[in-house]
């Protein structure tokens, strides 16, 4: 058997203060995470189901964003907060034009 010697070492993004002014931002990028993901499933031939299903490829989550659990849709927000959190630890800056 193979050992998984893989260890995560994600950019430490602990210190960085997120401006107010990316909020929105923010929000925006969870809806899009959340439907880059839907879109890859229904590539996939993955369609919506009450329960998920892997053998019939139902997602009770294949729904739009505003229509998702709470728990959900923080899984989508803490991805876009960290991406951002990670663009301003690694010094770039992010300006509406």
């Amino acid at each position: 058997m193979k050992t998984n010697k893989y260890t995560p070492k994600p950019v430490n993004t602990d210190d960085v203060v997120f401006p107010d002014e990316l909020k929105d931002l923010s929000e925006l990028l969870s809806r899009n995470v959340h439907d880059n993901w839907a879109l890859s499933r229904f590539r996939e031939g993955w369609s919506y189901g009450p329960m998920r299903n892997d053998v019939l490829k139902q997602h009770p989550c294949l729904v739009d964003y505003d229509e998702l659990p709470e728990n959900e849709k923080e899984y989508d927000r803490k991805t876009a907060l960290e991406t951002l959190k990670t663009i301003l630890k690694l010094g770039y800056c992010i300006q509406k034009p």
